[in-house]
């Protein structure tokens, strides 16, 4: 791999959006467009590739879309899909802020204690008390406070070319609810490699002050593995790729060899290196030793170490007992005829 601009942010191309609604543009030019909470999966890029792609995968029509405001004319398709399969990349894909939007662009972004543009205390609280979230379930009041912002990256791996699709969600459950299953897995995986998990639109109700509320939530599972596989550590590249497939189930499911029980059958301390070394391979050892396998291992060889040493030290021969008698000394016959002693010396050679 070539040199790196070490102080550049890296990070992969956004292809696109994946949308929990749409707008229906309104009859009358001064009204605004009325959204729409869609119950399937909605696609938006510039490319029109990308959204016939889409298309075919999940059904719908492409069509040409005006964003809201001075955008730049995109592509969309409402797909009938209520699931997409999708993985989360490297590093932390999600992004979470407090948010406040007008014609001039973003007037607020908040991490819930500090307004980050004026860098003063959250104004929200300062002006509308501690429930203040609260007035976003008013369509009166619902431009007066910031809205939850959750934008998550995700790669979906049917679709061509390299690069990711932006979720974005203003839904206060679906913020919280994010956060905890990200987090989850990054303190697994520690931001590497791939996780496969699956997109979903849930249905909630919510029944608050007499009134009934029907909303969508963005919801990401894990696909393919168990909670305990996704949160071992970083998976093998094919297994995120494929997780249910053959190649994917003989990755997660082929057993660990016992190598502890390989080193204490070994004859010497190099047979067991050899051991660690066939562990480091396949990723069971930590490179500089410091896991607990390792440890075992070493301790091991250490021992057969000892153990040979033993064997090639010097007989110090017979020691009289309390009564200073030695005891008697036994005469052997002569050594039998035929190679026996040379296949003895060989023998004596050969690793303990």
């Amino acid at each position: 791999m070539g040199s790196r601009i070490r102080t550049a942010q890296k990070q992969a191309r956004e292809l696109g959006r994946l949308r929990t609604g749409y707008s229906i543009p309104s009859d009358d030019p001064k009204k605004r467009a009325r959204p729409v909470k869609s119950t399937t999966w909605v696609l938006s890029s510039h490319a029109e590739h990308y959204v016939t792609a889409a298309a075919e995968a999940w059904g719908g029509e492409v069509e040409r879309w005006q964003p809201q405001g001075n955008g730049a004319p995109q592509f969309r398709v409402i797909t009938k899909a209520e699931q997409l399969d999708a993985i989360l990349p490297p590093g932390d894909p999600l992004s979470q802020a407090n948010e406040m939007w007008n014609k001039g662009g973003c007037a607020r972004r908040c991490d819930g204690q500090t307004e980050q543009i004026s860098r003063h205390p959250c104004l929200c609280l300062a002006e509308h008390g501690p429930e203040w979230h609260l007035l976003r379930q008013d369509l009166r009041t619902k431009d007066k406070v910031c809205a939850p912002t959750s934008r998550l990256n995700v790669v979906l791996p049917d679709m061509p070319d390299v690069g990711v699709w932006r979720v974005e969600t203003h839904s206060f459950y679906a913020a919280n609810e994010l956060a905890g299953t990200v987090d989850m897995v990054l303190s697994g995986t520690g931001g590497k490699g791939l996780v496969p998990v699956t997109l979903r639109i849930e249905p909630r109700t919510r029944v608050a002050g007499g009134k009934t509320k029907h909303f969508p939530v963005v919801v990401v599972e894990i696909r393919g593995v168990t909670t305990r596989q996704a949160l071992t550590g970083p998976l093998p590249t094919a297994v995120a790729l494929d997780p249910t497939g053959a190649r994917g189930v003989a990755a997660i499911e082929a057993p660990r060899p016992d190598y502890v029980a390989l080193a204490e059958g070994a004859l010497t301390s190099d047979d067991v290196r050899d051991t660690w070394r066939q562990a480091a391979a396949a990723g069971h050892v930590h490179p500089k030793g410091t896991d607990q396998l390792s440890k075992d291992l070493m301790a091991i060889a250490a021992r057969k170490d000892e153990e040979a040493a033993a064997l090639r030290a010097p007989d110090p021969g017979p020691e009289p007992d309390e009564d200073g008698a030695y005891p008697a000394e036994v005469v052997e016959d002569e050594q039998p005829s035929g190679n026996w002693p040379a296949v003895a010396q060989a023998g004596s050679g050969a690793r303990a």
